[in-house]
């Protein structure tokens, strides 16, 4: 983009030549359907992850190959299962890529080389139950792999609400910056987690309940409705969005 502007500034090309430039180079068209965005890191602070869940394996596929073909650092596959990974694998058996599968978040990352990430910051992921922790699990990778370290408290719910206040105390030792929260069932816990510390909470409502609870609705509404300052709420089992916006958070203070 630099080179791009430079070019505008010595008038060798006009504004619309300039955006055509801009736009086509932050877009890796891999085909009719397909297009990476590999420039987002730039402008977001994030590199652009891909949502393998609905995407055919034909796709996932095609993506891996033009992104061994690319510049860019890692590629980040969000809901792979494992036996699509296993078959991935099996693919590039041969490949000098590095492939880390963490199977309960169902994240894989292709690295092209290791690289030891200096931690620029803390944040703090807790869980209520251990039936939310792969939704916690996708907020950790996403948070370390952004360059934060991850402090992890998991099964600390409002159910036996002496497990938590021992780990809140180890979250305000540990200097967390911001702490991600993930919560089925009634969702109390953000809440109480936010009544106690004095750092932003981002809220993860996980579709972890029966009856009225099913799906997550409820735990979304209780977060939502919460009457504790300081709770940011992001959508069901959304565990990499949690991650992104805790690194927003570091990164923008």
């Amino acid at each position: 983009m630099k080179k791009i502007l430079e070019r505008l500034l010595n008038g060798e090309i006009s504004i619309d030549d300039a955006e055509k430039l801009i736009n086509a180079d932050n877009i890796l068209e891999l085909n009719e359907i397909v297009k990476f965005d590999t420039k987002r890191k730039d402008r977001t602070g994030f590199p652009e992850a891909v949502f393998a869940q609905s995407k055919s394996y034909e796709d996932l596929l095609l993506i891996i190959e033009k992104y061994m073909e690319s510049d860019n650092n890692d590629l980040i596959l969000t809901r792979l299962s494992n036996e699509r990974y296993e078959n991935i694998l099996n693919k590039f058996s041969d490949s000098p890529f590095i492939f880390e599968y963490n199977k309960r978040a169902q994240i894989l990352i292709i690295r092209k080389e290791h690289v030891d990430i200096q931690r620029i910051a803390k944040i703090g992921i807790m869980t209520a139950g251990t039936s939310d922790i792969n939704v916690a699990e996708e907020a950790r990778v996403i948070v370390e792999e952004g360059g934060c370290e991850a402090i992890t408290s998991y099964d600390v719910g409002v159910a036996g609400i002496h497990r938590l206040f021992p780990q809140i105390a180890k979250m305000v030792e540990e200097c967390v910056r911001a702490i991600i929260v993930c919560a089925g069932m009634e969702g109390a816990l953000p809440s109480v987690v936010a009544g106690l510390v004095d750092v932003p909470v981002i809220a993860v409502p996980t579709s972890v309940g029966y009856g009225v609870g099913e799906g997550g609705r409820v735990a979304l509404d209780a977060m939502l409705q919460s009457c504790a300052p300081g709770i940011a709420v992001v959508n069901i089992d959304n565990g990499f969005g949690a991650g992104v916006f805790a690194l927003t958070i570091v990164n923008g203070d």
